[in-house]
């Protein structure tokens, strides 16, 4: 699964950086700027599509790796596991900030 959280992170980054280009965050006219993106912008309504189902995809992606950590054992190696727990616990704060973020 670690070449799929690659995928999926590669794709998160991108499509936040073409959204990012076109959303602005401003309260009077945030909602616009997401219609924008959708009518306006060149697949714009896919690009939104794919980062919003990635992100679902990524976080599944994650659960199974740590899943399959557990069905193996892997948590008896103590720093790899503690450094995966440290990592899981960055990427869902990630995610929350960058849902949050954008409504205020």
């Amino acid at each position: 699964f670690g070449s799929l959280l690659g995928i999926c992170l590669v794709m998160q980054i991108l499509t936040g950086l073409f959204l990012a280009m076109h959303y602005t965050a401003d309260i009077s006219s945030a909602f616009s700027s997401v219609a924008h993106i959708c009518r306006d912008v060149q697949y714009g309504w896919l690009i939104r599509n794919l980062h919003a189902n990635g992100a679902s995809m990524f976080f599944i992606c994650i659960y199974m790796h740590v899943g399959r950590g557990l069905y193996y054992g892997s948590y008896m190696f103590k720093e790899t596991w503690n450094l995966g727990v440290i990592l899981l616990l960055l990427v869902m704060a990630t995610a929350f900030v960058g849902y949050v973020l954008p409504w205020g």
